[in-house]
């Protein structure tokens, strides 16, 4: 697999798109800490850390509303393997006005766009979401 990134936000993309409760996927630093910002952005219920095996896996509880619509709308990954995209601290993009997040890898780790601003740091655009 060539992008595990794109991967991981295709499986979220396809499990709200079919209406399931839960998905697994294999577990990575940059993936654990994308669901955490998921996670406390709200747009995921929860995940769990399964530490099985030489790489482990997490498995992510999709949100839905009362209508059984996904919280997601939106979930696009910027920056590819092939076209990295990188920004200054005066750049950090804006989703949807505010109403969505763009996650970034800093040299802080990895932020919400607001955290970057706040922290005054630039660096390189993982996905939006919205």
């Amino acid at each position: 697999m060539t992008d595990p990134i794109a991967d991981l936000l295709t499986r979220i993309r396809n499990a709200i798109g079919a209406g399931h409760s839960s998905l697994l996927v294999p577990r990575s630093r940059l993936k654990l800490a994308i669901v955490r910002i998921l996670k406390a952005e709200g747009f995921i219920e929860g995940y769990i850390d399964i530490d099985e095996g030489p790489q482990g896996k997490i498995k992510v509880f999709p949100r839905y509303d009362e209508e059984n619509q996904a919280i997601i709308r939106g979930l696009v990954r910027v920056s590819k393997p092939s076209r990295r995209k990188y920004v200054g601290k005066h750049d950090v993009p804006r989703v949807r006005n505010g109403l969505g997040v763009a996650i970034l890898t800093t040299p802080r780790g990895v932020l919400t766009d607001r955290d970057a601003r706040k922290a005054g740091v630039g660096g390189e655009v993982i996905c939006y979401v919205w």
